[in-house]
């Protein structure tokens, strides 16, 4: 079912099937600093999340169109990464549904392929989630190293606590 490399987590062992399923996908290189924010993040959500029986959090690192099973899969989405949108480094962004950049563009191999491209395949199949959020951060560093600037690293727990307030809107617990 799920990639070779794609880590799946699920936050609870029992299963309440009328309830929406929720995928939280943390994408981004973990070589190049800030660039890693959305796999760094996950483990702040695990622990967060814990007592939620219908949310599934996946390390998608940069395995590109291996996620595109658990986007169709979502009826609800959110997609943690780095962001870069021309703020200062360490702002958090925070992008909803039709805003949330899918393209496919010309590339010379299927390693190439990136997270855009994942949603515009579930996009041509009609099988985006009913709601998606991207959360992320402005990098401050994408420079090589496995560590996140301190600027990002001091923004992790806000935008765990982001994540966390959209499971609980959709889950009907605000």
């Amino acid at each position: 079912m799920q990639g070779k490399n794609l880590k799946v987590k699920k936050v609870s062992n029992h299963t309440i099937t009328d309830q929406k399923n929720i995928k939280i996908i943390g994408i981004g290189n973990t070589l190049y600093s800030d660039e890693g924010v959305g796999v760094h993040l996950l483990p702040y959500l695990e622990e967060a999340l814990s007592g939620y029986d219908n949310v599934e959090i996946i390390e998608g690192a940069t395995d590109g169109m291996k996620l595109l099973e658990p986007v169709e899969e979502a009826d609800y989405l959110i997609i943690i990464d780095a962001i870069n949108a021309g703020k200062p480094g360490g702002e958090l962004i925070t992008i909803r549904n039709r805003e949330i950049p899918k393209y496919y563009g010309v590339k010379m191999s299927i390693h190439q392929v990136g997270f855009q491209e994942v949603l515009f395949a579930a996009d041509l199949q009609e099988r985006l989630p009913e709601e998606m959020v991207m959360f992320g951060i402005q990098p401050a560093s994408l420079e090589l190293g496995v560590e996140l600037s301190a600027i990002v690293k001091e923004k992790l727990p806000e935008l765990a606590e982001n994540v966390v307030e959209q499971i609980k809107q959709w889950s009907g617990k605000n």
